[in-house]
């Protein structure tokens, strides 16, 4: 009797324990670019505010103002068992974010409060904050790819050669002369095309392998539209592949030329690049090199080779239930 009494002790004090221990509720968090796109962060703010309130959900709204801090609540969110993270800014935004959340189980919300915003516009997000809101809190959760360079994830796409250099030459034009980002941007490119930095590179692809002189080599998560002005978007992001393009033209005129097709929709693949999919791919240059990388519009600087390889299936994303055009 004595022996049954202890067990139904230790029972109940074992389902008390495993009671205190579980997880805490999980609350969605959002995490705000303040410097990201355009407009009043806090009235963002209010809006996300209002709309989880509509549903009856409390979500703690945090403005981040670095990358650092971005990074840093995103890991909180994750250690405190929030469910969705939200992520509210451009493609360098979504990216820290997501960083922090791949091969986990955790979910990405997106916001797209940015300039560009080609991961949101990829998926179909509504680009205005109240509808992508509404996405976070009713969407459905669907896995994507991620690209990785040595290590370093990537939503959209990494490039070598003419544009991370135009890109850390608007940055200095931003800081030093206090330019805006396009009037900076477009100084920036005719400044580069005056340089005009070349690329000696030999690529190896998983049955191919190229040498090159080029002034651009754009690696894609999955396969990109070439069309009208840039290269385009993509009609999926989960078919576990990379999308490689190198630049035929190595004049500057050819360069010009090639940037006068793409503005009148001229663009063709087997004309003006080499391209391919492929499930990875080395950057090898003739001896051990930094390099400029551009992922996602972030440029930071690499030592080669470089490696690139997609990563399955690795992101819970959510997504509109029916896409909309």
């Amino acid at each position: 009797m004595r022996d049954e009494v202890k067990e139904r002790e230790c029972a109940f004090v074992l389902s008390i324990h495993s009671y205190l221990t579980l997880p805490p509720s999980s609350l969605p968090a959002v995490i705000i670019n303040a410097s990201s796109g355009v407009g009043d962060k806090e009235r963002v703010r209010e809006q996300l505010s209002d709309v989880f309130a509509s549903e009856g959900v409390k979500a703690r709204i945090t403005l981040a103002q670095t990358g650092e801090e971005i990074v840093n609540l995103a890991r909180r969110a994750v250690e405190e068992n929030c469910q969705p993270v939200i992520a509210g800014g451009g493609d360098g935004t979504i990216n820290a974010v997501a960083s922090v959340l791949v091969d986990t189980d955790r979910t990405l919300g997106v916001l797209p409060l940015g300039t560009l915003n080609h991961f949101a516009r990829d998926l179909k997000i509504p680009l205005d904050v109240e509808s992508a809101a509404r996405v976070c809190l009713e969407g459905r959760e669907t896995r994507v790819d991620v690209g990785d360079v040595n290590g370093r994830m990537f939503l959209n796409n990494s490039s070598l050669g003419l544009y991370p250099n135009i890109v850390r030459h608007r940055e200095k034009q931003q800081e030093r002369l206090g330019r805006g980002k396009w009037p900076a941007f477009v100084w920036a490119t005719l400044a580069m095309l005056k340089r005009y930095p070349f690329l000696n590179v030999r690529l190896s692809t998983d049955d191919k392998r190229l040498i090159r002189r080029t002034p651009f080599v754009f690696i894609g998560n999955n396969e990109y539209r070439m069309e009208s002005l840039q290269i385009g978007g993509r009609s999926c992001l989960d078919k576990g592949e990379l999308s490689l393009y190198v630049a035929h033209h190595t004049g500057r005129l050819g360069l010009l030329r090639l940037a006068f097709c793409a503005l009148f929709g001229g663009l063709r693949d087997e004309k003006d690049f080499d391209a391919m999919c492929t499930k990875e791919v080395w950057v090898e240059t003739r001896h051990p090199k930094r390099l400029r990388v551009a992922t996602d519009g972030e440029v930071t600087v690499m030592t080669t080779p470089l490696h690139y390889r997609t990563r399955p299936d690795a992101l819970r994303v959510l997504v509109p239930k029916v896409n909309s055009e």
